[in-house]
């Protein structure tokens, strides 16, 4: 594999700080030098830009602060739908506060600390690594664990993973609805250290272990509500956790790919990638406030989260913009499914450890993480039991008028 300059610095400053200590040799990946120089990946930069990169390219693309997809195996992605995208409708205010707001004090910041100690515990979660793997069955286990406290195994709630040709298995959980349109909340289960991936440790606490741990604390709640599993949300809710975001949103182009294909009704999409980093912001004497991107989504379902946000959390938003291709939600939108994105903060006071061995624990705010939550569960039961078929009728009827 060759190495740049870049790369040489780090490893030599990794090796004097005794960071490049490795405890479990076996389970690293290591790609054959020939093998790696040869393999090339076909990314989209921005809309219809195109290249044709080696991996080691690609970890300097990201090194420089470029995101793009990785199209390689997913070039058809979205041309199913391209007729067929009807203009989403989102509700104008929220209406469910008598139930969503007792269901927040049941969100646990200690439940999140807890579960994301043992996901940084990891070496790294790699896509391609053992260790990428191991994590991921951690996590479904995890996940399964809480449909079968609740009870939610007895209402049909079932946990499954989606395989990739890469170790590591995206996962997804389903609630079932009156319907099987489908509302998502999202984040990516894996990590890397830009720098040696198949070497060096990734905890990745803030990236994305604080937005998968958020989501799974929101799962948790939002079955211990009796409608939701008796099954009477108007719609099919599932939690999904993204493997390879990292290499060029793999994953979850993979699992739209297939939701397109198969002809799902996705009628909103949330991604949480990064939930709990709020130093940079305060240090800049800015207000911590939640970052709604507003660029690459849509924008009729991030002006209702905007609503959310002042309905149920203490804190205020602040608009962003976060560039094409910057997180899983893209691959939702690229499918033809409203999406949209929350991060920590505005992006130029996000995390900046973020793919080295200092994305860890003590740099994360549980309480930032906590109005995550609270922004996702109102979310995601406001939109579950939304009857999007009335709303677009009464959109139709108001704009005749």
């Amino acid at each position: 594999m060759k190495i740049s300059k870049a790369t040489a610095v780090y490893l030599l400053l990794q090796a004097a700080s005794a960071r490049f200590t490795i405890e479990n040799e076996a389970d690293n990946v290591v790609l054959d030098p020939s093998e790696a120089d040869q393999q090339t990946f076909l990314i989209e930069l921005s809309p219809g830009v195109t290249q044709w990169v080696t991996e080691e390219e690609k970890w300097e693309l990201r090194r420089e602060g470029k995101r793009f997809f990785d199209i390689t195996e997913t070039q058809d992605l979205g041309s199913l739908r391209v007729h067929s995208r009807a203009k989403s409708v989102f509700p104008s205010k929220c209406k469910h506060q008598d139930t969503v707001r007792p269901l927040m004090k049941d969100l646990s910041k200690d439940n999140i600390r807890r579960r994301l100690e043992k996901f940084t515990s990891f070496h790294t979660r790699y896509y391609k690594s053992d260790y990428g793997r191991q994590s991921s069955e951690w996590l479904l286990s995890e996940i399964n664990s809480i449909i079968n406290e609740t009870g939610a195994d007895e209402a049909g709630v079932y946990a499954e993973p989606f395989p990739h040709s890469w170790p590591q298995s995206s996962i997804i959980t389903t609630i079932p609805g009156k319907t099987n349109s489908t509302v998502v909340i999202g984040a990516h289960q894996d990590s890397i250290n830009l720098f040696l991936p198949s070497i060096l440790a990734a905890p990745g606490a803030d990236d994305d272990g604080s937005g998968s741990m958020t989501i799974l604390e929101v799962f948790r709640v939002l079955l211990s509500n009796k409608d939701v599993l008796k099954g009477q949300s108007e719609n099919t809710i599932e939690f999904h956790w993204y493997s390879a975001e990292e290499g060029g949103l793999l994953g979850s182009q993979a699992v739209f790919s297939q939701y397109e294909r198969d002809g799902r009704d996705v009628k909103a999409m949330l991604q949480q990638d990064m939930t709990g980093f709020v130093q940079r912001t305060l240090d800049a004497g800015k207000p911590e406030s939640v970052g709604v991107v507003t660029d690459y989504v849509d924008a009729g379902l991030t002006d209702f989260i905007k609503k959310v946000i002042e309905e149920y959390c203490d804190l205020p938003y602040v608009e962003t913009k976060c560039g094409y291709a910057c997180s899983d939600h893209a691959s939702a939108s690229k499918a033809g499914y409203p999406s949209a994105f929350v991060i920590e903060s505005a992006f130029e006071y996000s995390n900046n450890r973020i793919h080295t061995t200092d994305d860890v624990i003590k740099h994360l705010s549980f309480d930032h993480m906590l109005e995550h939550a609270k922004m996702t569960l109102g979310l995601v039961y406001e939109l579950g039991f939304t009857d999007f078929a009335a709303l677009a009728t009464e959109a139709v009827i108001s704009e005749e008028l």
